[in-house]
């Protein structure tokens, strides 16, 4: 038995508690930075399961954008003659969908990645927000893959790239803040309502067609576009055509500028929903 002397001289060791925050729901930057070493694992994992046996491989972040390509080339770029902003359709429309394409697998797969991890959380403390945020950044390598492609398919139609190329990146991340945000969002509710996995096919085929993916935003009515740029995924899409294609109009400024103020407050309040949600995640995931 240690004697009074011996307690008191024995190293103590650290205790961390770990309770729920208060105030204003905010993302503890610091503590963000110490896990970014759990973020790319998750990454990765989130990389090698999604095509882990699978026949096609990586080969599914090229086919998918593709074939969605074909067919609206065949049904809306030949039969019901929508315009393209005189690009050829196919590059035209495949533009947009790369972009689409990275936006909605964000979503689908994010707003039921906490529930995927489920027995991660309720045992092991870290950050919550690192879960859906690192299925939207492996999604980038998708995104490049496919982006490779849109390249190709310019070259073969005599597409010249923009000048304003450099810009393209920051549409990019707009996407990408527009991704994380939703996500945060629906990954939250996912875990007190499970409805949202079932309404989400339908919310993410509404949405396609309410941005100009497979349509130019000039089909629009002036008037109207300032609205429809309430839409975030408005002025990514628009904004990122432009930035790659020569021949295409630059966005309407307006439009663009409401797009990227929607993109936002879609991110703020995402986070600080997810964190209020946070605290009592573990209790009823």
């Amino acid at each position: 038995m240690n004697s009074p002397a011996q307690e008191l001289s024995a190293p103590k060791i650290p205790v961390t508690r770990i309770g729920p925050s208060h105030g204003w729901p905010r993302p503890n930057l610091r503590e963000l930075w110490q896990y970014r070493d759990l973020l790319w694992m998750l990454m990765w994992r989130d990389i090698k399961v999604r095509y882990k046996q699978t026949a096609l491989g990586v080969a599914w972040t090229v086919l998918q954008p593709f074939v969605a390509m074909v067919v609206f080339t065949i049904f809306l770029g030949k039969l019901a003659k929508v315009p393209s902003d005189g690009l050829p359709y196919p590059v035209f429309a495949y533009t947009g969908l790369v972009l689409w394409q990275f936006f909605a697998k964000a979503l689908t797969e994010a707003s039921t990645s906490l529930v995927v991890n489920e027995r991660v959380i309720t045992k092991v403390y870290f950050p919550r927000l690192l879960v859906p945020a690192s299925v939207v950044f492996a999604g980038l390598l998708d995104f490049a893959i496919a982006f490779l492609l849109l390249l190709g398919l310019m070259a073969i139609y005599g597409v010249p790239i923009s000048a304003n190329i450099l810009l393209a990146p920051g549409f990019l991340l707009m996407a990408v803040l527009a991704s994380l945000g939703v996500s945060f969002w629906l990954s939250a509710l996912d875990v007190k309502f499970r409805d949202v996995r079932y309404t989400l096919t339908f919310l993410t085929q509404v949405w396609l067609f309410a941005t100009p993916v497979v349509y130019p935003s000039s089909l629009v009515p002036e008037r109207f576009r300032v609205w429809y740029g309430l839409n975030p995924m408005v002025g990514v899409v628009e904004g990122f055509r432009w930035s790659l294609l020569a021949t295409t109009s630059p966005p309407n400024p307006a439009m663009l500028l409401v797009s990227s103020a929607v993109i936002a407050v879609i991110f703020v309040f995402g986070i600080s929903y997810f964190r209020g949600m946070e605290r009592t995640l573990a209790d009823v995931i």
